[in-house]
């Protein structure tokens, strides 16, 4: 059974931190590309970073570049997105996701939803004054 569950979503306040976490059971993260999502009400989803298999690589959407940081822990099959400077556009519901690698030799991820095969269940951001 392959699961994803994230946490540590929270209500916080504008230019806060939060640090979400997404767990892997039933395998293990290390040859899947990692992708966090995140989806406001009525909006459409998109696509906000990625690690490559084995952390090889990250990917940022402009919006949050210099801001979010997304990592691996290998020994707790866990994928974090630390969010610093956050703004009340952050405000959403936060997915993580994984892709197989389909070729070992390009260590490259995308942040595209088709690309991923599994998600998660979400966790609330919630960023306001």
């Amino acid at each position: 059974q392959l699961q994803l569950v994230e946490s540590g979503g929270d209500l916080v306040q504008p230019g806060g931190s939060l640090r979400l976490s997404c767990a892997a059971s039933g395998f293990t993260l290390d040859p899947y590309h990692i992708g966090w999502f995140r989806q406001a009400p009525g909006k459409e989803r998109e696509g906000v970073s990625c690690i490559s298999s084995f952390g090889r690589s990250t990917n940022y959407a402009d919006s949050v570049k210099g801001r979010f940081t997304i990592s691996r822990d290998n020994a707790k099959n866990t994928v974090y997105l630390q969010m610093n400077s956050l703004k009340p556009d952050d405000t959403a519901v936060y997915y993580c996701a994984a892709a197989p690698t389909r070729d070992i030799t390009v260590p490259m991820c995308v942040i595209t939803s088709d690309e991923y095969d599994y998600w998660g269940q979400g966790t609330q951001v919630t960023v306001s004054s």
